[in-house]
């Protein structure tokens, strides 16, 4: 693949990359609404990598590439503008601010971005586009920073270039990736552990439904100060767990600090705990090697984006449904529910789209087979890769 990334600069720019940079995809195990709640994310790099190449210019002149789109894009250093239409080049625009707004000076330079996965399918590449790009750039200009510094550059510029505000968990994820670990970002102290996942017997697998994402997260109504402040109510300290407190369990509770909040917020929120719980479930899981603990945590979140959060569609659920079938048991009993063995839950940009399914290696195949009924029931060709746990970013020789 470095091969094609360096030929392909050649090609289009006629010159030799000065750097080149690869980065993972990620996707969101638990928590992804836990950031504002100063709760905690899992999330996983895999080996889907992102690879930017970077060389100089002698003029103020950036020249953007994305070769599997077929897109070229065209913008210059000392007037940098958002353009909508220049989609996945605002990406890189946003670091090259960032980097300006340092004191960095900066010059002309081509850019490629090689990905065999695009953006659309809202499994990180986006932001895997902007660490590889930061990355590069930092050794094009030969900047000096430490990894919380790099950090808070690529969050700001996401945030004064881009308006748009990027999850720590998102960039914690693939800067602190390791191979055969998840990363645990913990919003209440702003850190970030390695767990390990050492689930051998099994595969991580991420469908592309390639259903058209329909926005239904309306996450402005849940993520206000007043919210923040009801389940802050609910937080209690507790020793020998993750993070070192949990949500009140209280039904009763719950109810009477919740009951000021309208009837879908109330729900949500009594969602966000929930997935608290999940969350820690699964944390434990992790470290026990328990994995039926593992993918109950995996399935009984997946229930609760669809049935309270409602992100999911028919098309992500039928596709869920159908690894709880691989299961030698019926997939409702209680048997299946307490032992499950699989587990699956939507995840990627927006939800709506993407799925993960953790599953034994022998029932793997049946689950590929399950994805043509899928393309002839809706229509849809759905995309699958096998994908492990990957390591962070990476600097290739040129």
């Amino acid at each position: 693949m470095v091969k094609d990334v360096i030929e392909t600069h050649v090609e289009i720019f006629d010159d030799y990359p000065d750097v080149l940079v690869s980065c993972p995809a990620r996707f969101n195990l638990f928590g992804d609404s836990a950031w504002f709640f100063r709760d905690k994310t899992i999330a996983m790099a895999v080996n889907l990598p992102v690879y930017v190449s970077v060389s100089l210019r002698d003029d103020m002149t950036v020249r953007f590439v994305f070769p599997q789109l077929h897109e070229k894009k065209r913008a210059n250093v000392s007037t940098l503008k958002f353009r909508k239409e220049d989609r996945w080049a605002n990406a890189i625009k946003a670091m090259i601010f960032a980097f300006q707004s340092q004191g960095i000076k900066m010059r002309g330079m081509n850019i490629t971005v090689y990905s065999e996965i695009l953006p659309s399918a809202g499994l990180g590449i986006t932001t895997a586009i902007k660490i590889a790009s930061a990355a590069a750039l930092r050794q094009c200009y030969g900047v000096r920073m430490g990894d919380d510094e790099f950090a808070r550059l690529i969050e700001s510029g996401s945030k004064l270039f881009l308006g748009a505000l990027m999850h720590k968990s998102d960039i914690f994820s693939v800067l602190y990736a390791k191979k055969h670990c998840c990363v645990v970002t913990d919003y209440q102290n702003n850190t970030w552990t390695q767990v390990p996942f050492h689930f051998d017997n099994c595969v991580v697998l991420l469908t592309d439904s390639r259903v058209p994402r329909v926005p239904s997260w309306d996450e402005e109504r849940l993520t206000s100060p007043e919210n923040y402040l009801l389940l802050g109510e609910l937080k209690t300290k507790r020793q020998g767990v993750f993070g070192g407190w949990v949500y009140e369990t209280s039904p009763a509770e719950i109810n009477e600090v919740l009951d000021v909040a309208g009837e879908d917020v109330r729900k949500r929120l009594a969602g966000v705990i929930k997935e608290h719980k999940f969350t820690l479930d699964a944390l434990e899981s992790l470290h026990t090697e328990d994995f039926s603990q593992f993918a109950r945590a995996v399935n009984h979140s997946h229930d609760l984006m669809r049935d309270v959060f409602t992100l999911s569609c028919p098309e992500i659920d039928w596709l869920v449904k159908r690894v709880q079938e691989i299961q030698n048991v019926p997939p409702q009993t209680a048997q299946t529910s307490r032992n499950p063995a699989a587990g699956s839950r939507i995840t990627g940009k927006g939800f709506g789209r993407c799925t993960y399914t953790i599953i034994k290696k022998k029932d793997a195949a049946e689950y590929r087979e399950k994805l043509a009924e899928y393309d002839r029931i809706f229509g849809f060709h759905p995309l699958c890769y096998q994908v492990e746990s990957s390591g962070g970013i990476v600097f290739h020789r040129v």
